[in-house]
């Protein structure tokens, strides 16, 4: 066996692993998550999983980083693809309209939401986990405060925040939608809706009226 179909095993049974684990943790939680729960569910053995990370922590480590930045590029490629379909020729028209869209891509089911919930309990006491989530913050909302910037130039809309503290209040609220609509156990097309309802209300408090 060549040492690149060995390589492409190893990559495919550690991202099969973090898969599983995504699933585990967001279920049941770090602590009460289990190697072998992990292992049943990725298929593998409990050698497979000591093959590739020491503890549990470590591949939730990982698998943090791995989400957080998973999330980031979301952002950055939607804002791509929108550019490329003219969506900022009519900034003005559907300013909001823009920013919901770029969110609507890292939209989060209930797992997904329950595993951010789960990073961001582990985060309040990991500094190396805190770091991280907090870098993948920031660059959420420097790209979301760059929308919001290029919309304010090209277009009559004046906004009450400056472009920065506009994107961290839209993230917030957009996380904590996400957060009671999984409370609430609504389906993935109410959580979005609700959502975006949420932003709409929100959006609309920021522009300043002419």
């Amino acid at each position: 066996m060549t040492d690149a179909v060995t390589t492409r095993r190893r990559d495919v049974t550690r991202q099969r692993l973090l898969d599983a684990a995504a699933e585990v943790f967001a279920e049941v939680g770090l602590d009460a998550a289990s190697v072998e729960a992990i292992c049943e569910r990725a298929g593998f053995t409990r050698g497979a999983f000591y093959s590739n990370f020491e503890t549990k922590e470590e591949l939730f480590l990982e698998l943090a980083s791995l989400v957080s930045r998973e999330r980031v590029a979301a952002v950055q490629d939607r804002v791509a693809e929108l550019e490329r379909q003219g969506a900022f020729a009519d900034a003005a028209g559907n300013a909001f309209s823009i920013i919901q869209q770029v969110l609507d891509i890292t939209s989060d089911d209930r797992l997904g939401v329950l595993l951010m919930s789960e990073i961001r309990i582990h985060a309040l006491r990991n500094a190396q986990l805190a770091a991280a989530y907090l870098a993948q913050e920031s660059e959420m909302i420097r790209s979301v405060a760059q929308i919001i910037a290029d919309i304010g130039r090209t277009s009559a809309l004046t906004f009450r925040l400056d472009a920065d503290e506009a994107a961290r209040l839209m993230i917030t609220v957009w996380e904590g939608a996400s957060v009671r609509s999984a409370m609430a156990g609504v389906d993935y097309a109410e959580m979005c809706r609700t959502t975006n309802e949420e932003l709409a209300r929100v959006a609309q408090l920021l522009i300043e009226p002419r």
